[in-house]
């Protein structure tokens, strides 16, 4: 090949009229490459070959499949003369599902013979007939959760006002019997936890069932984490209003600050919340259990898109109980004025006698915009209105419950002002219809919280994050009251009638949970505290701003 390519070069050379010389001092330097180029293959073969070879030696033995099968023989003699080998131990198997919970009423509990499938007592007395009767509970189910994994997953961010609220007690100090007696002055009931039992003391009458479902529910938290939930001793006032002033507590007379739960709170109050009694059901008005409830929103969501619904803001409720809700009345249509807004008065007496047919929640998802003001204090409907898809328009809120701190405006609602609300609606309907696409997405990102951030997952997370951080501030062992009388599931599924008794089982507990609770966030610092209410301020500040502009208010 090198004396054809010389050949030809030469032949080249010569058409060209060359001088010898040059031709030699060519063909001398063409020969040099050529013999560099051959080098250069051999060097890269002989390298690879000894990388090869040096691989081999770093590692413990090379492959039989890259040596001879000679060589292979005697370094594995074993694979010229095989031994029987024990089989290999098969992976551990999973652990079995968590056992399911039954409950079995005693005979002179089952009430059958004045069960009301479909109705519900005036006057409940399901939790009284169990704090009257001898004790019915079987024995705690064992702590095998208490050591279940990690669920590895970060609670919401609403979790961290847990801090928040419990942060009065941990700069006095801890909570004292001094402060528990306090507490009991306006409490509705004692909840006492010993041992993963539940010891209940009645204080006074609450409304309506508001007392037994908000015991159910941390009944069923017990049954959810079997010894998760630490000894503890609380006093609990189902009342909405909020009633500790913040103001009547400060310096020496923080000794005596009463930790009381209850359903909300405001800025003036420390007044700790918990979930309300509505999760687990309200019987009186035929409200579901949320686990069922939430998911029929949600199939409700589908079955109408937004652009589809009726183009104005909605609102179905009883306007007797505030003066604010009286002045939202004032912005129905009318004859003279319409404010895009589509009100209704909810009389539950007539609902009741005509069994409910027209206060289906989630048959109210129909419009584009959906109106949300308190009543005498918070009001449970909050989350039933968020979960609609419409645009939430959010009168000025006083009070918030556990989760509505984390809302934002703009972001999961539109503000809308308590001092001008019929031309604040009016503007809110007619930017959304202009904005479709953003007023849209306000709605589903509500909607999006309220389906993954208020499931009762993180319902029964935020009250075992909430009892077993107070739990830790208490200055003393709680020990069982006199008074106090011991409830499960059974003495109060097995007492109860009607509604009452369906939305119990309906919303029982089934199994302990085979993981545990998400993992709480840490508190907040002065300066997130400050931003986050700057950052609602300022949101606030913005729409008021469009609205004075365009409406020259």
């Amino acid at each position: 090949m090198a004396t054809a390519a010389l050949a030809a070069a030469v032949a080249d050379c010569r058409r060209r009229a060359v001088p010898a010389a040059a031709l030699s001092r060519t063909s001398a330097a063409f020969l040099f490459l050529s013999v560099v180029a051959v080098a250069a293959v051999v060097s890269a073969r002989w390298i690879a070959a000894t990388t090869t070879t040096l691989q081999g030696r770093l590692t413990r033995l090379p492959t039989t499949a890259a040596i001879p099968a000679a060589t292979a023989a005697a370094l594995h003699p074993e694979a010229e003369h095989p031994h029987p080998q024990p089989p290999r131990p098969s992976p551990p198997a999973p652990p079995p599902p968590p056992a399911l919970y039954s409950v079995s009423c005693p005979a002179a509990l089952l009430n059958l013979s004045h069960s009301h499938p479909t109705g519900t007592p005036k006057i409940s007395q399901t939790l009284a007939r169990a704090l009257s009767s001898s004790s019915t509970c079987l024995p705690p189910p064992p702590a095998a959760a208490a050591a279940a994994p990690s669920s590895n997953r970060s609670c919401p961010s609403y979790f961290r006002y847990i801090h928040e609220d419990l942060r009065p007690w941990r700069a006095a100090g801890g909570v004292t019997r001094a402060m528990l007696r306090r507490a009991r002055l306006t409490a509705t009931f004692r909840l006492v936890v010993l041992g993963g039992r539940a010891y209940v003391q009645r204080l006074r009458p609450a409304f309506q069932t508001r007392d037994l479902f908000t015991v159910w529910g941390v009944l069923q938290l017990l049954r959810r984490y079997p010894g998760r939930v630490p000894d503890l001793d609380l006093m609990f006032d189902t009342v909405d209003w909020p009633v500790v002033r913040a103001h009547l507590y400060r310096g020496k007379y923080a000794d005596v600050m009463p930790p009381l739960f209850r359903y909300c709170g405001d800025d003036r109050t420390l007044d700790i919340v918990f979930p309300d009694w509505s999760f687990w059901g309200w019987p009186e008005i035929n409200i579901k259990p949320w686990d069922a409830l939430q998911k029929e929103l949600k199939d409700c969501n589908n079955k109408v898109r937004w652009i589809d619904r009726e183009p104005y803001a909605y609102w179905k409720g009883n306007p007797s109980v505030s003066a604010t809700r009286q002045e939202l009345v004032k912005c129905n249509v009318s004859i003279t004025k319409d404010w895009n807004a589509r009100i209704y008065a909810q009389d539950w007496f007539k609902e009741s006698k005509a069994k409910f047919k027209d206060s289906d929640l989630g048959s109210q998802c129909s419009h584009r915009y959906k109106i949300y003001i308190e009543g005498s204090a918070w009001s449970i409907s909050q989350k039933y209105i968020l979960a609609c898809d419409s645009m939430t328009l959010l009168v000025t809120p006083k009070y918030y419950d556990f989760f509505s701190r984390s809302l934002m405006p703009i972001q999961h609602y539109w503000p809308v002002r308590d001092d001008n609300k019929c031309a604040s609606i009016k503007y809110a309907v007619d930017w959304g219809n202009s904005h479709k696409q953003l007023a849209q997405r306000i709605g589903n990102q509500a909607s999006n919280f309220i389906q993954e951030e208020l499931s009762m997952d993180h319902v029964y997370d935020y009250m075992l994050h909430l009892l077993t951080e107070y739990s830790k501030l208490l200055k003393f062992k709680p020990t069982k009251p006199p008074e106090a009388v011991e409830v499960c599931s059974e003495s109060l599924a097995c007492q109860a009638e009607g509604l009452e008794k369906k939305f119990l089982v309906d919303s029982m507990v089934k199994s302990a949970h085979d993981v545990g609770p998400c993992d709480l966030p840490p508190p907040f610092s002065s300066h997130e505290l400050k931003m986050l209410k700057q950052r609602k301020e300022n949101s606030v500040k913005q729409i008021e701003m469009w609205e004075q502009r365009d409406l020259g208010a």
